[in-house]
């Protein structure tokens, strides 16, 4: 899958165009195998279109998707400015950027969404997010697990959503890894409307 058209549709969904470039370097960023790998490897958690080669892409396309319709309605996308709704859409396209690890592992990290947190610092100089926005993007990420947050030995190491922000992040997550969606697909990954 080509990094620098996987997700033109979803940049597209950025208002802000600062926010959209540093949106595009992100993406150039992200790990290789971010773009090849299935978005489980057992198929336990997530519907077909998330399985196989690119199903991790295919899983967060359609979470970007679900805030960003979800967020045209007034009544839900009036609770937010234009920045955080952006924001949101920017953490929702990275969330599990760096889901086993960098380098890559075998299985999924736990704390995948604190790497990713990590992994936004560690670009900061190369992206134009301000300190705030930066620590927005992290805050919401390092929860969107919701309660699934502990480790096998049932040590807590991922917060638990509570903010509005990290509750909308979160339930969008949540309902693109639902297994009753059927989301259709071409061939250069892109949703079918």
């Amino acid at each position: 899958m080509n990094k620098n058209i996987a997700f033109d549709q979803e940049v597209n969904f950025i208002k802000d165009d600062r926010l959209a470039s540093s949106l595009r370097k992100l993406i150039l960023l992200l790990p290789d195998y971010f773009f090849e790998v299935p978005a489980t490897s057992t198929g336990k958690y997530h519907p077909s279109f998330a399985q196989g080669d690119g199903g991790l892409v295919r899983h967060t396309k359609v979470a970007v998707r679900i805030a960003y319709e979800l967020l045209q309605n007034p009544l839900i996308g009036g609770k937010y400015t234009d920045n955080e709704k952006d924001l949101m859409l920017i953490a929702l396209v990275i969330h599990d950027g760096i889901k086993s690890g960098m380098p890559k592992e075998k299985y999924t990290r736990v704390d995948h969404p604190l790497l990713s947190g990590k992994f936004l610092e560690d670009n900061k100089a190369s992206l134009s997010f301000t300190d705030s926005e930066i620590e927005f993007l992290k805050d919401v990420i390092a929860s969107h697990m919701g309660i699934w947050n502990k480790d096998f030995n049932g040590n807590e190491v991922l917060p638990i959503p509570k903010t509005k922000y990290q509750n909308f992040v979160h339930m969008c997550d949540y309902l693109s890894s639902k297994k009753f969606l059927d989301v259709k697909f071409d061939e250069n990954n892109n949703i079918l409307s």
